[in-house]
């Protein structure tokens, strides 16, 4: 069943705005990099990821960033989307120590290896956000 494009057109808005209030300047730079050469990707990410998912009323954006945080760190191969992630957590009125403490918590589930990846890539993170 195709959508009509009113309703394409609202999801991606929807998503576009999610994206620029998570992630700022870096998400829309990523978005128009995708554009470049996976234009599908992007539009992906834009109407279905945060135009539906992220943009539903269940959770609000701090658990739903949380969670994507404990997801990325435990997966340990995604440490770009982890660091989005990160400042999109910060971003959505999570602290440092909620972040580790979420970090923390993989290690029961993805082993040492994942959380001490995901702890180093919440430091980078929290000290490129102190230069600002």
């Amino acid at each position: 069943m195709k959508m009509n494009n009113d309703a394409t057109s609202e999801r991606r808005e929807r998503g576009q705005a999610l994206i620029r209030q998570l992630y700022g300047e870096v998400g829309a730079q990523t978005l128009r990099s995708l554009n470049e050469t996976a234009p599908d990707l992007a539009r992906f990410i834009e109407e279905f990821a945060f135009g539906d998912i992220f943009s539903r009323p269940g959770l609000n954006l701090k658990t739903r960033e949380l969670a994507t945080v404990a997801a990325l760190a435990a997966m340990g191969n995604a440490p770009a989307q982890l660091r989005a992630h990160l400042h999109g957590a910060l971003n959505a009125g999570c602290t440092q120590q909620e972040i580790l403490e979420i970090i923390l918590q993989m290690v029961l589930y993805a082993g040492f290896p994942a959380a001490i990846n995901g702890v180093q890539a919440a430091k980078e993170v929290f000290a490129a956000r102190t230069e600002k």
